[in-house]
């Protein structure tokens, strides 16, 4: 990560403190150029990498000049080289990136290579914090130690398979179970918001497996989410490529009302955005508004980054951040240095002056005073309600046709009632009762004030009488073990524990999934009066089957207003209206109980304290006695056990020769899936519990296991086999070949109805390569490498759609699947595509970036389509096959 000798800008390197003249940084400030001052602060740090990288091979003085020459290039599509200083995995999508990472050493080997070469180059931390469930809640003094048990004894496999490679790859931190969500652990204790390393000085920067990456800019570290084979590929060296983005600046002024959480603001700013389009592009926060939020409400800000499309939101360093470093415990050394190395190099901002604003793509602005409190849902985290509109909104939503908004229940149902038992008394639901209220994801619960919040609401709604119907399944999974300290020594925990959130976990938990089993009344119930039942979440996703298949409906709020709709049970309350429950005669409305910004600050202030962080990190590596306990092999290949259902050997290097190949063109394919708009990695990624008809069930079956031990998608991703069984597997699924929801797909040659990957088999066996169709925003959502890895295994060459979420193009090009665009005017629908011809896609041996294609059909019909190989880069990629088999080639023969 440090400069090379023949650095063409060695002549600005300088000591940050003349005695300590080997201590240097890249003083950019002395680049003499006028245009370094008026670029965005974000723009500023990829030209500090570039700066301090350039070797005139991998970064080349023509790019420092690319990104200097910012407010011209930007809209050129411009393709720049970025080396971040570190990358940060969670175990979901970190198990597969060391089972690639064994692979590719058993690859190396076998072309002649040294297998120890694949070994990361670039710092990695590994946080496991995906795998925990919640089986085990409501008023159980062991919750969390029986949740942490059963995790462990399930997930014992991949958890020595992970201190394996805690041994044996250099440069690999792994941070046992138990400790934290990954994206807290790296605000509070991971993050170093500036390096000081072989001896110089550089800003913080980190791309991560996963989408929520993005909470770091938070904090003023440039980062973001990639799929795990591109981050695969920084950690053994390599630039991301990337199109110089457009900036938006969004400016914050006004103060917020004192009952607004930093919850309703980012549900808010997530609506905003997504109408505004920053698809692919970075925001960048300014103004005095942005002085008066927290650190944990900026990063509550930009956590939810992918919701709102952009590829990082970004909240330069200033005071604020110095201020929440030195809470957090990090060295009083650290913050000299910090603070002096940003303000010589320019990146120190001050949102109260107005001459620091750099120029921007475009500006966008919000008045904070303007929030209100809000939910987002029930499908998709942009849709903003009013709390005010929460009744209404619902009501009108059961009668609308089915989509984003709407259920399609027919009036006369609407008011459905289905009594059941539960614990030996009688209770109601209907169309809108919450089932599950779950405090949890890192959006959330990384910020005091909320959970606070939630704390003192619950405390004041302890003394009023209020109380939780105990079939609702609420819980809280904090961020990190600080929380839950704060919350005990507030006073709080305990209300907390009476309404039924007490710890369970930590870990994300809910928000991905991991929400366990219903009670089976509950279950029975919305079965029998197929109701849209509700879940409530302080999450930051609630696409349809993620959260739980009986949910129907999932609504994002903050902590307060999750508790406060487990007390109503249901989602059709109008709280400015209606009492949230009885006092003896008198009415509690939630405007009683309701705590404002100046009491939570006033218990914050007092109760998080540096001592608190200090003594929850300085144990996060050795607290864990099981993790501690477990033996692990050392040898630099891993043993593969063919019995393991947990850990398997991928055959995506099978076969694989130095020479390279001629890229041919794709003859007869069929389309295996016809889509619409908007299906996410959610609909296209394994996750989730493994339903017991699934293709992925009959496999493990037939390896011994029962469906108690299925275990989690997600904690199976280390195995190819059950995750190709798992890709499009999702129950929300909507096929245009079936007209419905299913996981299935029609086999045009048989004409059969078949689950998707018993459909791409029989394709497969017959030497039949496979498309996928397409509309708007394909693979939105999380940046999940099975959402591309699953789709190679099934044998989709090919997919074509209107336009592609970045992180998910960029991942098919890695597995070396051809992202096609119809060009602009083009649909489905225009050019008369019913899904059911055989696609032939010429693809020529000379190839350049987002170049036409032809594709003709059985039919005669022949159209042109848009081949988005963005970049040289990627078409070297997908020269190779993909970025793995690219880096094995490069490494079997250095």
């Amino acid at each position: 990560m440090s400069a090379t000798m023949n650095n063409p800008f060695n002549h600005i390197v300088e000591p940050l403190d003349p005695k300590e003249p080997k201590q240097q940084f890249f003083n950019l400030s002395k680049l003499g150029d006028p245009r370094y001052d008026r670029l965005p602060f974000s723009i500023r740090v990829l030209l500090e990498s570039a700066v301090r990288n350039c070797d005139e091979f991998l970064v080349k003085r023509s790019d420092v000049e690319s990104i200097l020459n910012w407010k011209q290039t930007q809209t050129q599509t411009v393709e720049v080289p970025f080396r971040p200083a570190r990358v940060i995995l969670q175990d979901f999508t970190g198990v597969p990136a060391v089972v690639d990472f064994a692979a590719m050493r058993d690859a190396v080997m076998k072309l002649g290579g040294d297998p120890e070469k694949i070994n990361p180059v670039c710092p990695a931390d590994l946080v496991i914090d995906h795998s925990i469930q919640c089986y085990v809640n409501r008023l159980r003094s062991d919750s969390l130690q029986k949740n942490q048990d059963l995790e462990f004894d399930r997930n014992k496999e991949r958890f020595q398979f992970l201190k394996w490679g805690s041994k044996v790859f250099r440069n690999m931190r792994i941070i046992p179970p138990g400790s934290g969500i990954v994206h807290q652990v790296n605000l509070e204790y991971l993050a170093r918001v500036v390096f000081n390393h072989d001896g110089y000085f550089y800003p913080d920067s980190l791309v991560g497996t996963d989408s929520h990456t993005t909470m770091i800019d938070g904090l003023g570290v440039l980062g973001w989410g990639v799929g795990g084979i591109e981050a695969e590929a920084v950690m053994l060296g390599q630039p991301i490529s990337m199109v110089l983005p457009e900036v938006v600046g969004y400016r914050l002024h006004g103060t917020p009302d004192k009952f607004i959480t930093s919850t309703d603001i980012v549900l808010t700013v997530t609506k905003h955005l997504r109408q505004v389009g920053v698809v692919g592009k970075f925001v960048e926060f300014f103004g005095p508004g942005v002085a008066q939020l927290s650190i944990a409400d900026r990063a509550t800000i930009a956590n939810m980054c992918p919701e709102y499309g952009a590829t990082a939101a970004f909240f330069p360093v200033d005071n604020v951040s110095i201020q929440y470093l030195e809470q957090t415990g990090r060295e009083a050394d650290k913050l000299t240095y910090i603070t002096k190395y940003l303000k010589a190099v320019a990146m120190f901002r001050d949102y109260n002056d107005p001459s620091q604003d750099p120029d921007f793509t475009q500006v966008v602005e919000l008045d904070l005073s303007t929030v209100v409190p809000c939910c987002s849902g029930p499908k998709r985290p942009q849709d903003r309600i009013p709390v005010s509109d929460m009744k209404t909104d619902f009501e009108t939503c059961l009668g609308a046709k089915v989509g984003f908004k709407g259920f399609n229940v027919p009036p006369e149902h609407h008011h459905t009632v289905v009594p059941f038992q539960f614990n030996e008394k009688e209770y109601m639901l209907s169309h809108g009762s919450v089932v599950i209220a779950a405090i949890t994801s890192c959006t959330n619960t990384s910020n005091p004030s909320v959970m606070l919040g939630a704390g003192l609401l619950a405390k004041k709604a302890i003394k009023c009488g209020l109380s939780v119907k105990p079939y609702i399944k609420t819980s809280l999974s904090p961020g990190s073990g600080v929380v839950t300290y704060y919350l005990k020594e507030s006073g709080v925990m305990d209300y907390l524990s009476q309404l039924g959130f007490e710890v369970v976990g930590y870990g994300c938990m809910t928000c991905i999934g991991n929400s366990g089993p219903l009670p089976e009344p509950v279950v029975e119930a919305i079965t029998k009066g197929d109701l849209v039942a509700a879940g409530v979440l302080s999450g930051n996703r609630n696409f349809e089957g993620r959260v739980h298949p009986n949910t129907r409906a999932n609504y994002l709020a903050s902590p307060p207003l999750v508790i406060a709709y487990a007390i109503a049970g249901t989602v059709r309350i109008d709280f400015e209206k209606e009492p949230i429950g009885p006092f003896n005669i008198s009415l509690i409305f939630l405007r009683d109980i309701w705590p404002t910004r100046e009491e939570i600050q006033a218990v914050e202030r007092t109760f998080v304290i540096p001592s608190m962080f200090k003594e929850v990190y300085e144990k996060i590596e050795k607290v864990n006695e099981r993790w501690n306990s477990l033996v692990a092999p050392s040898d630099k290949l891993y043993t593969w056990d063919p019995k393991s259902t947990y850990i398997k050997s991928p055959p995506f290097f099978d076969g694989l020769i130095m020479e390279l190949q001629p890229p041919k063109s794709i003859h007869d394919a069929h389309v295996l899936l016809n889509l619409g708009d908007s299906v996410t990695t959610d609909h296209i990624s394994p996750a989730g519990n493994i339903a017991r008809n699934s293709p992925a069930a009959r496999y493990l079956t037939n390896r011994g296991l029962t469906p108690r031990d299925y275990n989690s998608y997600g904690s199976r991703r280390g195995n190819d086999a059950v995750m190709a069984r798992g890709t499009f597997a999702n129950i929300r699924l909507f096929n245009k070949f079936l007209n419905k929801q299913a996981p299935q797909t029609i086999h045009l040659p048989s004409g059969e109805t078949l689950d998707v990957f018993d459909a791409a088999e029989r394709y497969q066996q017959s030497g039949v390569p496979l498309l996928v169709l397409a509309g708007k925003e394909y693979g939105s959502g999380s940046s999940r490498d099975w959402a591309a890895k699953g789709p190679f295994l099934l044998g989709i060459r090919a997919v074509l759609a209107e336009s592609y979420e970045r992180i998910h193009r960029s991942n098919l090009v890695g597995m070396g699947v051809i992202p096609l665009e119809y060009l602009p005017g083009d649909t489905a629908d225009s050019l008369g595509l019913t899904g059911k011809e055989r696609y032939t896609v010429i693809i020529p041996e000379q190839l350049t970036p987002r170049m036409n294609v032809d594709v003709k059909l059985d039919t005669g019909k022949t159209f042109q389509v848009r081949m988005r190989f963005d970049t040289d880069v990627e078409l070297a990629y997908f020269h190779n096959g993909g970025i793995l088999n690219y880096m094995i080639r490069k490494m079997s023969t250095n």
